[in-house]
Order: structure tokens, then C-alpha cells, then sequence
């Protein structure tokens, strides 16, 4: 009961800091706070082509939007893994807990590969297509 509690704990921790840090990163505009724009026009580059339009905002929205969401996915096997492992090692030779511990791992393994395998085949099929992939 108390590995739980301990467990729920940490994850609310890691979620908390986790949301924290993708709120305070929408906060800030790379744009116009870089700099960078001012060097590169500075330097001779055209840097027209660097204004999202509409079109390409929406893509890199869904484009963070994806990603955040696959990185909360590889956190949470993470946190699976290190409990799947934790169980194993506190088994003390008992076989009914070392099985569990070794189908959550199993369990957490499998996720990850069809997690990983779905983005790897929308991010094909949307690729060849349309001709351009998910924004990077």
C-alpha cells in the first residue's frame, strides 16, 4: 500500500512539473525575442520565409501537439518499466509476483511498440500523400 501511494505520488509530481514546463514554454515568442530574425536580415538572408502563415501555425500546433503527447507516452513507460522493475526485485523469489511484474513489463513493451509503430505509419502514410510530412 505504501509503494502505491509512493508510486501515484511521483507520477502526479512528474505530470505537475511536466505540464508546467509545456505551459510556460507556450509563454514565450522565439520570434521576437531571439533576436535571430534581426541577425539574419542584418547578415544579408531573407527572412521573409521565417512568418508562419496560418496554414503552417496550425501544423506546427498539431505538430507540438503530437509530440507532447508522444513524450507523456514515453514517460509513462518509463514510470511503468522502473515499477514493472521494482516489482521484480522486491519479489523475493515469488513466483506469482515475479509473473506480475514480468507481464507489466511485457504489457509496457507491447504499448510502446504499437504507440511507435501508429506514429511511424501515419507520419508515412501523410508523407506520401500529401507530399509533406508532420512539422519536426
Amino acid at each position: 500500500m505504501k509503494n502505491k501511494i509512493l508510486f501515484i505520488l511521483i507520477t502526479f509530481v512528474i505530470l505537475f512539473f511536466g505540464i508546467i514546463n509545456i505551459v510556460l514554454a507556450e509563454e514565450f515568442d522565439f520570434e521576437e525575442n531571439s533576436g535571430l530574425i534581426d541577425t539574419g536580415q542584418g547578415a544579408g538572408y531573407d527572412t521573409d520565409s521565417l512568418v508562419y502563415d496560418s496554414e503552417s501555425a496550425l501544423n506546427n500546433t498539431i505538430g507540438n501537439i503530437i509530440k507532447a503527447a508522444l513524450s507523456f507516452l514515453g514517460v509513462i513507460f518509463l514510470i511503468l518499466m522502473i515499477y514493472g522493475g521494482f516489482l521484480w526485485m522486491t519479489a523475493k523469489g515469488n513466483e506469482e509476483e515475479v509473473t506480475k511484474a514480468k507481464n507489466l513489463i511485457n504489457a509496457a513493451i507491447i504499448g510502446l511498440i504499437i504507440v511507435v509503430s501508429a506514429y511511424a505509419i501515419s507520419y508515412f502514410v501523410i508523407k506520401n500523400l500529401s507530399g509533406a510530412a508532420l512539422p519536426k
